[in-house]
């Protein structure tokens, strides 16, 4: 299997301490999320947004948000906490 392209966006909102997981969410574009875009700009559909593997499974490693995709704003969209 070959590489499908796209954006791979870790990206860490402030739901981060309660509703998501710490370390952050993912969006890749390859997962059918129609991200789209032209030469102005990328449109970003945060309703895609997962939680990393590492969450399901400890022996997984997950790559963190850099401090440049920190979002000062909380994104309620996507993959939230799961709770009994």
């Amino acid at each position: 299997m070959g590489y499908g392209g796209g954006i791979f966006l870790p990206f860490r909102d402030q739901t981060y301490q309660m509703e998501t997981y710490g370390g952050g969410r993912y969006l890749l574009d390859t997962k059918n999320a129609e991200l789209g875009g032209d030469r102005n700009g990328l449109v970003i559909d945060f309703n895609y947004a997962y939680k990393p593997s590492c969450v399901y499974n400890p022996r997984w490693v997950c790559t963190l948000s850099p401090l440049e995709n920190r979002l000062p704003v909380s994104i309620r969209a996507g993959e939230l906490v799961y709770t009994d």
